[in-house]
């Protein structure tokens, strides 16, 4: 029994330790993709919208998809699902809207949203292997005071195990507490890609649906 608690003891700060840089690990890259899949600045995104609708109003979509498949949007939101668009221009609006919301679920929203669960799991089990390591502590602390009814106990052994107790709690907080602060700046730069595809993508698709108009009349 000893040994698994001396076991455990040695165990509890690596994986602490490895846990914090997981979560930040995952925070950078998550923090990464939002920004690599949103526009530098509303500057370049109009700047974007308004050589699309120019080419849009004069019916040349192939040189709108021509313009997304550039290396310089290949890795944003906004030019690729008005590719998806363009691929399915043959269908009706209704579908087009619900392929974008697929397709937007799929490529950016499900893989963030997988890296946002870990990062979520790391902030769980930070606290929860601060209070093990409290508990292990504590165990140490009092079989050594039970072992020594007779010759006493060193107070400098029982400040190691105390202190031990309570450094694996005050661990588990400090990697934990940044790290909720880092989601929720996550979720307001999340919040922010979501309202920019939704508002650049509802301008995109009333021009689209307009250049076909006078081919569905005739």
């Amino acid at each position: 029994m000893q040994y698994l608690i001396d076991f455990a003891n040695n165990s509890v700060y690596p994986a602490q330790g490895l846990l914090a840089l997981y979560g930040v690990f995952q925070v950078i890259l998550v923090l990464r993709r939002i920004k690599v899949k949103q526009f530098r600045t509303g500057k370049a995104a109009d700047q974007f919208l308004e050589e699309v609708h120019a080419e849009v109003r004069q019916g040349k979509l192939d040189n709108v998809a021509t313009l997304c498949d550039t290396p310089a949007y290949w890795a944003k939101a906004v030019p690729q699902l008005i590719l998806v668009a363009l691929a399915n221009r043959d269908r009706d609006l209704g579908s087009i809207r619900r392929l974008l919301t697929e397709s937007f679920d799929r490529e950016v929203l499900s893989d963030l949203q997988y890296r946002m669960s870990w990062i979520n799991t790391v902030i769980k089990s930070e606290p929860m292997l601060g209070l093990l390591g409290t508990v292990l502590g504590m165990i140490a602390a009092f079989g050594k005071i039970a072992g020594s009814d007779k010759s006493g106990v060193d107070p400098k052994l029982l400040a190691n195990d105390i202190s031990f107790a309570l450094i694996t709690t005050a661990v588990g907080l400090v990697v934990s507490i940044p790290l909720i602060l880092a989601m929720s700046f996550i979720q307001v730069r999340l919040g922010r890609l979501l309202d920019h595809v939704q508002q650049y993508m509802a301008v995109f698709l009333e021009e689209f649906e307009a250049s076909r108009a006078p081919r569905h009349e005739g």
